[in-house]
């Protein structure tokens, strides 16, 4: 057994570099992710030691960089294109709902587009405007897209290799504020599938569902929860489309009160199809109703005001204890 403790950055290098050490059909593009190695350095290092017919440099141009993949999947490649930041992304959205979504359809099967779009996303960085967003509910209303998002470096690692394996494109989400965190990697066994959600901690009176950059919060949570005599369980996610309902139903049985947690606005977020669908699977096993806890419904802050727009620590035990009071 390999295990390494690494951050989610250096164990999503060495996962790109591990797909393009094994199959030459894999390409990685966009913008500064060659010489540069990436805005947050993921690519580092591997325009060098795989060559620039491998990892491209390609012009300021979303739209482009995405159609160019489709063309290139079309060919029997397995391109990985890197979003700069995650508001960079809506010039490539009509060719990721309208073409790489859909092509599998359109073509009665008989099409695979094995592309993988990597997007950092989300907060907490002091970052600009359109360097903050959490647009994946966007991408999982889409048919025909995976969508996913590691919150430790163990998944980063496991997660992006599975996301190249597959045959349907997906869409990465990497949560940028997370990247310096760091755990422990067994490189040479598998966690699970790319779709299932994991229990991160156990709990019986209350269950916590989160994604990407809120599981640490939620663990955190759990434990000063747990200081007050609630017993926690968080429930990370890992995957927005498909999601994992029946680990959530498992969850909400056994401690009869949901809080669903993610970091993009809650109004018409991932969390409301969430709150709904466990709504109708466990109505009968539910103390409270299905709470949600996320973002504000406005567009994402300057970096003086993240803090108070960020959901916290605060906030989601606000969540527990209005549940719990029902």
């Amino acid at each position: 057994m390999a295990v390494e403790k690494m951050s989610i950055a250096k164990a999503l290098n060495e996962s790109l570099r591990h797909a393009l050490d094994t199959d030459p059909k894999t390409l990685i593009m966009g913008e500064d992710v060659g010489k540069l190695g990436g805005v947050f350095r993921i690519t580092d290092g591997l325009q060098k030691d795989f060559g620039e017919e491998r990892v491209i440099d390609t012009p300021l141009a979303e739209s482009g960089i995405v159609g160019t993949a489709i063309g290139l999947a079309l060919r029997g490649y397995r391109p990985i294109v890197e979003i700069q930041f995650d508001g960079f992304v809506f010039p490539a959205y009509d060719q990721i709902v309208t073409q790489l979504a859909k092509m599998h359809a359109r073509a009665l099967g008989k099409v695979k587009l094995p592309v993988v779009v990597r997007i950092p996303y989300g907060g907490g960085i002091g970052a600009v405007e359109h360097h903050s967003e959490s647009p994946e509910a966007l991408f999982a209303h889409v048919a025909g897209l995976k969508v996913v998002s590691p919150s430790n470096a163990s998944d980063a690692y496991w997660m992006m290799q599975q996301a190249v394996q597959s045959d349907d494109p997906v869409i990465f989400f990497e949560p940028k504020r997370r990247y310096w965190d760091k755990g422990e990697v067994d490189t040479e066994s598998i966690p699970g599938p790319l779709h299932k959600a994991v229990t991160a901690r156990e709990g019986s009176d209350l269950t916590l569902v989160a994604y990407g950059p809120m599981v640490k919060v939620c663990l955190e949570a759990a434990a000063a929860a747990q200081e007050e005599g609630k017993s926690v369980e968080v429930l990370d996610l890992r995957s927005m489309a498909p999601i994992d309902f029946d680990a959530i139903q498992r969850s909400a049985e056994k401690t009869g009160r949901v809080v669903v947690v993610h970091e993009a606005p809650v109004f018409y977020g991932s969390g409301a199809e969430i709150a709904a669908r466990i709504t109708e699977r466990c109505f009968y096993h539910l103390e409270a109703p299905v709470l949600r806890v996320g973002g504000y419904s406005v567009p994402y802050p300057p970096a003086r005001l993240e803090d108070e727009y960020l959901p916290g620590l605060d906030r989601v035990l606000d969540a527990v204890d209005r549940s719990l009071a029902f």
